[in-house]
């Protein structure tokens, strides 16, 4: 695995690739295709949705927000990778399951149903890396839960792998038991597209992928 700084033909110069995010989840799956950010800065925004926003529009708002907060407290020459995942049931935002309670909530509401999970991935060039190019993929991803019955439920719950996730529950977690189809990307479910991010880093000058 290299940092951005050792892959663009040694450079020591090369611009950082920061990761607007502490999740566990997405600094694994860039280890996965071999890639360590140089910098992890959790972007601190309100994640609040406006009103009448629908999920598409909330996730890619919320991608954006965080790279672009996280790029303008950076000098140096850099790009920001940022990303945000949302559980949608139609037009409706599932929240993030904070406690039980809402984690039951978001359970409940998915039992025996197909729901959409988007995922939007944003690049933010900072101030000084004027050749650096900013881009956005957006990922809809279908998922179809099993029945649950309120003994499954309770059990989910029991886990704890709800904890801080979207529509309260986690791909890789307990709840893949109870998954009956996923249409799509599962790396974007759990909080980042690959392909797609490789895509936008391979689209940037020198390319941190090959």
């Amino acid at each position: 695995m290299t940092s951005s700084s050792q892959t663009q033909e040694g450079l020591s110069t090369a611009p950082l690739l920061v990761l607007a995010s502490a999740s566990p989840r997405r600094i694994a799956l860039l280890e996965q295709i071999g890639l360590v950010p140089d910098r992890v800065l959790p972007a601190n925004i309100d994640e609040t949705p406006r009103k009448g926003e629908v999920p598409r529009v909330y996730a890619q708002r919320m991608a954006a927000e965080k790279a672009c907060l996280v790029a303008s407290t950076i000098a140096e020459p850099a790009l920001v990778l940022a990303a945000d995942t949302v559980v949608a049931l139609g037009r409706r935002i599932l929240p993030k399951a904070e406690d039980r309670e809402s984690a039951r909530f978001c359970l409940e509401r998915l039992s025996g149903r197909r729901h959409t999970v988007l995922t939007a991935v944003t690049v933010t060039p900072t101030s000084s890396w004027a050749q650096g190019r900013h881009g956005v993929r957006l990922v809809e991803t279908s998922v179809t839960f099993s029945r649950l019955t309120v003994y499954q439920i309770d059990a989910l719950l029991e886990a704890g792998d709800w904890s801080g996730k979207a529509g309260g529950y986690a791909l890789q977690g307990h709840a893949a038991s109870f998954i009956r189809a996923l249409s799509g990307s599962a790396s974007a479910v759990i909080g980042l597209p690959l392909f797609e991010t490789a895509q936008l880093l391979r689209g940037q000058p020198g390319g941190w992928l090959a």
